[in-house]
């Protein structure tokens, strides 16, 4: 399904440019509130919260002024992870939540994030719907005067979130003595993350809390996962928690200084979650997890099935299969027993929860052996060049040295103007060239 505005995970763009302005902002905010102000709710609500970005401050009054001139009243949090404002839409009833992010992307794109008044992502249908408002005449979805949204500041955001996450935990549950460093991209979780884990008692080394607008995810956060192994051994920590911008994914360090990435935290938590029988029916993973998740689910006669890169994709084949654990390489997973979507820092919970007993990090996520693998993502000026026949005859050349012994993916990003290529293979040597055979036919 095409879409013109929103991508795999939201909308997302450069701060002023063709999607993501002033102007374009209040149209997405009155577009929304005119779909979901026909959700027949009495009282007409919605949600925002942001990360840590500059244009955040600028591109949210546009995003009010859209929804409160279709008659919605709005609540904003300031800066708070995507899952909390998704677990604060459904708990607080309101007819939708946006998160302004751009996620793990640089300081100069935003974007935005819908979720329902399920606390759920939307799906493909229903943001083609919005998009056909978002182009319609905007006369025809401005209230009447004395109908108009009013806005209300909330400054307990924060608080509420961790009162949520804290609940999904045995009251006696707690971290003393645990030294925890934490890397917070200078993002949503700047707050609340060490002071969610100051509250069950660990001793927290904070880094990447520190924002002032341009500096998220700036060589910082789990996309840059070699800071949190240098801190982790600095401080001496039993863990180390790596976060990217909006908090919804997690990227772990072990106190040995391993860096444990999405696939090996979904490997230890789904073995887990078997053993304690809580995990139901399987694992939902996507095109770009490891074919060494897939062999060591199958030994272990969990069943797994892939989906379309991107977290709402994977809830949705969760909901389709009914299990209630799924999740990315990069560190979006999704706990359904207790969210809707990827949780950075209710993951990190689970994944403390299960060394309460004294268990090492590095001792939990002895798991499976991944297949080597190498991807690369070229910046592209035009992503449909994936299309061509130039690139297509190289995928064919790339696939017949792999000879069934490996795996390639290429893809165009849904969130960056790049490409994504992605090789598994047992052969080291192989990876590298089928990489570059594929880079070369795109650059």
């Amino acid at each position: 399904m095409v879409k013109k505005y929103f991508g795999t995970d939201g909308i997302r763009g450069k701060v002023n440019g063709e999607k993501i302005n002033g102007e374009m902002f209040f149209k997405f905010g009155l577009a929304a509130a005119t779909y979901f102000n026909n959700q027949k709710k009495t009282k007409q609500v919605a949600i925002i919260a942001k990360d840590t970005r500059l244009s955040g401050y600028s591109l949210e009054p546009a995003l009010v002024s859209g929804l409160t001139s279709a008659g919605m009243h709005v609540l904003t949090f300031g800066p708070l992870p995507t899952n909390g404002l998704a677990m604060l839409t459904k708990k607080m009833k309101s007819n939708m939540g946006i998160m302004i992010t751009a996620s793990h992307n640089p300081y100069d794109d935003n974007g935005l994030k819908l979720f329902g008044p399920d606390g759920l992502k939307l799906s493909d249908k229903i943001e083609k719907k919005i998009e056909k408002l978002i182009d319609s005449k905007i006369s025809k979805k401005l209230s009447n005067p004395k109908i108009l949204g009013r806005v209300k500041r909330l400054e307990d955001g924060s608080e509420k979130y961790i009162d949520i996450l804290k609940k999904n935990f045995p009251k006696q549950f707690n971290l003393r003595g645990l030294r925890i460093t934490i890397d917070c991209a200078n993002g949503a979780a700047y707050k609340v993350g060490p002071q969610l884990f100051r509250s069950l008692g660990a001793i927290v080394h904070e880094i990447g809390t520190t924002p002032n607008g341009f500096n998220i995810n700036n060589k910082c956060g789990s996309i840059f996962p070699n800071k949190i192994k240098y801190y982790t051994k600095k401080n001496r920590s039993h863990i180390g928690i790596s976060l990217d911008g909006d908090a919804d994914r997690i990227i772990i360090c072990d106190e040995k200084g391993n860096i444990i990435d999405g696939d090996k935290i979904i490997a230890m938590l789904a073995e887990r979650w078997k053993r304690k029988k809580i995990l139901k029916g399987g694992v939902v993973g996507t095109l770009m997890s490891n074919y060494g998740l897939q062999k060591y689910f199958s030994k272990n006669k969990i069943k797994f099935v892939r989906s379309k890169v991107g977290d709402r994709y994977v809830k949705e084949e969760m909901q389709k299969y009914k299990f209630n654990l799924g999740g990315e390489q990069s560190g979006h997973i999704i706990l359904g027993k207790f969210a809707t979507t990827g949780d950075g820092l209710l993951v990190a919970l689970e994944i403390l929860f299960s060394m309460r007993k004294g268990k090492k990090a590095s001792e939990i996520f002895k798991n499976f052996i991944p297949t080597p693998q190498l991807l690369e993502n070229v910046v592209v000026k035009d992503k449909s060049i994936i299309n061509s026949i130039k690139c297509k005859k190289a995928i064919k050349k790339a696939n017949s040295l792999l000879n069934s012994r490996g795996r390639m993916l290429v893809r165009k990003s849904g969130t960056e103007q790049v490409i994504r290529i992605m090789c598994e293979t047992e052969d080291q040597n192989m990876l590298s060239k089928c990489v570059n055979i594929v880079k070369k036919s795109i650059t």
